[in-house]
């Protein structure tokens, strides 16, 4: 091969490196690599799809902006039973039919097709129930429920349903997560050595409230007989793609909370730290807090060749100086952080690279969110199987309710086989 040649080769091998999948071809381990998924998905929705948003909170208003950015997408309907986010929402979706009840949504409205749910965790179960009864297809945000019974409940109803159920852990369907996870399967990676997340963002979880019944309602994440705190609300998530990643589920989790900040009444801990343990040894350290911000969201795992770090838009690989190198390194796009060159995971970074623009690839163009409820579409309007199952959803809350419950208790909660079956 040429000079000139080569040095083609290992670019375009650098960029599908980047955005590589390492499918084995034979058993003596040859590997192809092909190019991931473009990063911005498909524009617009195979089929034209009528949707409603049923709670129209913070996440909600996400949903219905996320929503506007794919073609062919119809936002009928929206629901809530706060009239003045119930009318800011309508306005936000084009003069979408509002709803103070899900229930006269699903009876009035029979042209919507698919409904998403963003209501308080704990509020998941009936409009799911409902929803899937009228045989809509079902996007649940994440956490699937606040508890096992909920959660059961829900599965079952989806078991029974022809129509699609997603619940929205978002990783699953991000393109940067994605790409990671195939060089995590491989031996780029290797074997799993350990983990650590953590969700750091200075905020309150208390939101005004004129009367105490609107005080429940509003700051629902802060009332401990309903809430699963940072661990359950914000943990499951992250959790989830540690999942994800190794393949199995912990079999115990330690916790550890208090209150550093916001002494203003509450019972729920501001700052949590977890510890999960894996079956296989690995251990994965957890942290969140509202009382500080630095270095906000993120997950690291480990492996004995390198370590990979993803923060939700963006994602790295640190390869260990004794790893096999593979050529395509010398071109890949690299980061510096302090001590430590990571080399940056970009999706879709083949023909990014062939046409000399890898570094432009960097960071997704729109949050998770947006990926989570694209797969959705496709799985409604193409058939596509969904991102994650109502199972999945179900295991990811399991996790996330134990380590609650060993916030509060202080004490180590058991993740038994029982409690992530849907019996």
């Amino acid at each position: 091969m040429s000079t000139k040649n080569r040095r083609e080769f290992l670019i375009q091998t650098a960029g599908a490196a980047a955005a590589a999948i390492a499918v084995p071809l034979d058993a003596l381990g040859t590997v192809e690599f092909r190019a991931a998924p473009e990063a911005a998905r498909p524009a617009r929705a195979a089929a034209p799809v009528s949707v409603g948003v049923i709670g129209t909170g913070r996440q909600g208003r996400a949903m219905i902006a996320e929503l506007q950015k794919i073609e062919g997408v119809t936002i009928a309907a929206v629901c809530d039973i706060d009239e003045a986010r119930l009318s800011a929402a309508a306005r936000r979706a084009a003069g979408a039919e509002g709803f103070t009840d899900h229930r006269a949504l699903l009876d009035k409205r029979r042209d919507v097709q698919a409904v998403l749910i963003a209501t308080p965790t704990h509020l998941h179960r009936q409009p799911a129930l409902d929803a899937l009864q009228a045989g809509k297809h079902v996007y649940c945000d994440g956490p699937l429920a606040s508890t096992l019974e909920d959660c059961r409940a829900i599965v079952q109803a989806a078991r029974r349903a022809s129509t699609v159920f997603q619940v929205g852990m978002e990783g699953r369907s991000n393109p940067v997560y994605k790409l990671a996870r195939t060089f995590f399967k491989s031996d780029t990676v290797r074997d799993p050595v350990s983990g650590r997340a953590q969700n750091y963002a200075k905020t309150n979880w208390r939101f005004p409230a004129s009367t105490p019944d609107a005080e429940r309602r509003v700051n629902w994440r802060l009332d401990e007989s309903v809430s699963i705190g940072l661990a359950g609300e914000l943990g499951t998530h992250q959790f989830d793609v540690a999942h994800w990643y190794l393949g199995q589920y912990p079999v115990a989790v330690r916790g550890w909370g208090s209150i550093r900040l916001h002494d203003d009444g509450r019972k729920v801990p501001d700052t949590i730290c977890c510890d999960l343990k894996y079956p296989s040894g690995v251990v994965v350290q957890y942290a969140a807090s509202l009382g500080n911000s630095y270095e906000g969201r993120y997950e690291v795992l480990h492996g004995t060749n390198a370590a990979v770090k993803l923060a939700w838009t963006h994602g790295w690989m640190f390869k260990e100086a004794d790893a096999p190198t593979q050529g395509w390194e010398v071109y890949a796009n690299r980061q510096q952080f302090h001590n430590d060159e990571g080399i940056t995971l970009i999706a879709d970074a083949t023909q990014l690279a062939s046409q000399g623009k890898l570094k432009e690839g960097v960071g997704l163009p729109h949050p998770s969110l947006y990926y989570g409820v694209a797969d959705f579409i496709r799985s409604v309007t193409e058939g596509a199987a969904v991102a994650c199952s109502a199972e999945e959803g179900l295991r990811a809350a399991a996790v996330g309710i134990a380590a609650n419950q060993a916030v509060v208790s202080g004490a180590e909660v058991a993740v038994t086989p029982d409690m992530l079956k849907a019996e």
